[in-house]
């Protein structure tokens, strides 16, 4: 069977000498990102501070326009920060959580560094976390979720994708659920954005951050947030700088907030990362994402078959609805075998409780995961994994 997204496979140099599928972490570069670089170097080597004003200050909403027509969104409604940690603060702290409505509802299985900020925020802005667990560490108990929404929440602070197994969260009907509680609904996409379709007008969402690192192939230091452009209008961002004012280099002594996607703005944009951040969705673009998603369950499909024929135990969804990108399982001495992977140049990340995870995208070939996992079973059978017992593991 010809694959059509195969062509895209020379817009990455790095599939050249190796297999890749740890896209979930860090997806490939494009080969076009050196010359972005490189004209980003030349414009302040030869434009200095004029730079700012033929381009560099516009770029945090430019790029996010490059980000806009994966997620449903309009021009001028897609701000870029550095973090989505920081993305996800900037939301907190733009709510009140007073008149009863003091909660913020997460689950156990969020990104524990949106955890942290929310946990580090609430005690000073005079909110409450409420966390509904995991049973199993796969999945989240939707009903108990919509449960713990009622007239007491301010917000419900998810993921679309979970990051350990890849579940994919029925988004819409838990916003559903928190609109008729008058709750807002701040959804953390980082894991679906680039490889499966995301549409914040039918998700029914009031805000989205998400990043370029992954499945988006914009390297480090590219996220993005949007906010429904009627509750954008009616918030006001404590976390904030200069770029976010209305007249910033009037340099007023009090802060007026600017409209759309420059109210989310902080200080001085890291203007590097943008340079390298839209090469990847543009080609993303250009494929297609209903393409790149039924490719996608495709290959996780072929995965789960090959590590169910070994017996392998799989953290991952089985309905295709409810998986994401990513295939985990758990090989026997999992953390050696994936330093033996990474040693012949097959490229795949290890996480405790999880095992191996393997995460094709849209320029894998299907013999790449067959091979993939033969070099598994020869890695266990030759006691190849046992080199690197003592081995300081390589972070992914």
């Amino acid at each position: 069977m010809t694959d059509p997204l195969l062509r895209f496979r020379a817009e990455f140099p790095i599939l050249a000498s190796t297999t890749y599928l740890v896209s979930n972490s860090l997806g490939a570069m494009p080969r076009r990102v050196p010359e972005r670089l490189a004209e980003y170097a030349e414009r302040w080597a030869t434009r200095g501070v004029r730079a700012w004003a033929e381009g560099w200050w516009s770029m945090p909403v430019s790029a996010g326009d490059e980000i806009a027509p994966l997620i449903g969104a309009g021009a001028g409604e897609v701000a870029m920060v550095p973090t989505v940690t920081q993305a996800q603060a900037q939301i907190f702290s733009a709510l009140d959580y007073g008149d009863g409505r003091d909660t913020i509802v997460m689950t156990e299985l969020d990104f524990p560094s949106v955890r942290y900020v929310y946990d580090q925020l609430a005690s000073r802005l005079g909110a409450r976390i409420v966390v509904v667990p995991s049973e199993d560490g796969v999945h989240v108990d939707e009903e108990r979720l919509i449960a713990a929404i009622d007239e007491r929440t301010r917000l419900v602070a998810i993921s679309h994708v979970l990051f350990r197994s890849a579940y994919v969260m029925d988004v819409a009907r838990i916003a559903a659920h928190a609109r008729a509680m008058g709750a807002l609904v701040s959804l953390d996409a980082y894991h679906s954005v680039g490889v499966l379709p995301v549409d914040v007008g039918a998700l029914g969402i009031d805000f989205l951050t998400g990043g370029v690192l992954k499945w988006l192939c914009g390297g480090p230091g590219g996220c993005f947030l949007w906010a429904r452009p009627e509750v954008s209008a009616s918030v006001v961002p404590a976390l904030t700088g200069w770029q976010a004012h209305r007249h910033p280099f009037a340099f007023a002594p009090e802060m007026e907030y600017a409209d759309a996607a420059w109210r989310w703005l902080g200080g001085t944009p890291v203007i590097p990362a943008l340079f390298a951040a839209t090469e990847g969705p543009r080609l993303l673009r250009e494929a297609g994402i209903d393409a790149v998603r039924a490719k996608s369950l495709r290959q996780t499909e072929r995965l789960i078959a090959l590590a169910d024929a070994r017996g392998f135990p799989l953290a991952v969804a089985r309905d295709p609805a409810r998986r994401g990108g990513t295939v985990a399982f758990d090989v026997p001495h999992a953390r050696e075998v994936a330093q033996a992977l990474l040693a012949r140049d097959i490229i795949v990340d290890y996480r405790p409780g999880a095992g191996i995870r393997v995460a094709p995208h849209f320029y894998t070939s299907d013999d790449e995961l067959e091979s993939a996992v033969r070099a598994i079973d020869e890695i266990l059978a030759k006691g190849e994994w046992k080199k690197y017992t003592h081995a300081t593991p390589v972070v992914t």
